[in-house]
């Protein structure tokens, strides 16, 4: 096994105050809604859309490659764990705190026996973000920092599409956030799981360009 990790704090390496306009769509006849709203409305749309403290975010169509990854990390972690370990891809709401805010992970695990409301999942204990250009500066700014709230959350992993590499930032002593990096050749220990996994599984059949 060859493993090459960079550890280092995260307050150095993403920035948190900010959404690019470009993936943000607030509805025209208006600019906000309730969470009540929300949960009403989003079920009968077309498109994904999430809920940031009152805003409506759209969810960017997936490539090719990204729903490979997202379904590898999936088949991966699915066929090495069982009860009590949940794995949810793509179109299961994760809610946040105090139901202000309400996300679709690519990927998530739970394992919490609280987390038994049938529509969404509450207790993450692993959230799996398949990156792209539209959305990488929020995945490691201001949606991390909405993860981050999450107290049961203990690992969050970014996986580039565009070319080979995963980013692991796992909660530490102190509730600080280290960060450790992987290439192709590597294998990924998830300790919130008990699962290791080969990068090179993670890309099977993902052609780059």
């Amino acid at each position: 096994m060859a493993t090459q990790n960079r550890d280092r704090h995260l307050g150095a390496i993403i920035k948190t105050d900010f959404i690019p306009d470009r993936i943000m769509v607030t509805l025209s006849d208006r600019l906000s809604m309730s969470a009540e709203e929300y949960l009403a409305w989003e079920p009968t749309q077309e498109q994904r859309y999430e809920y940031w403290d009152g805003e409506v975010v759209a969810i960017s169509g997936a490539t090719r490659n990204h729903n490979r990854i997202c379904l590898n990390f999936f088949k991966l972690l699915d066929d090495r764990l069982n009860l009590p370990y949940e794995i949810y891809i793509l179109t299961v709401k994760l809610r946040g705190e105090i139901g202000q805010n309400y996300f679709y992970p690519d990927v998530m695990v739970t394992c919490d026996d609280r987390d038994n409301d049938p529509e969404l999942v509450q207790f993450p204990s692993l959230i799996i973000e398949v990156l792209s250009p539209s959305t990488e500066a929020v995945d490691r700014g201001a949606k991390f920092a909405k993860y981050r709230q999450f107290l049961s959350l203990q690992e969050y992993v970014l996986v580039q599409v565009e070319q080979p590499g995963v980013e692991m930032f796992r909660r530490a002593q102190q509730g600080q956030w280290v960060l450790s990096e992987y290439g192709l050749g590597d294998s990924l220990l998830l300790e919130s799981v008990g699962v290791e996994i080969a990068i090179a599984d993670l890309y099977r059949q993902v052609q780059f360009s």
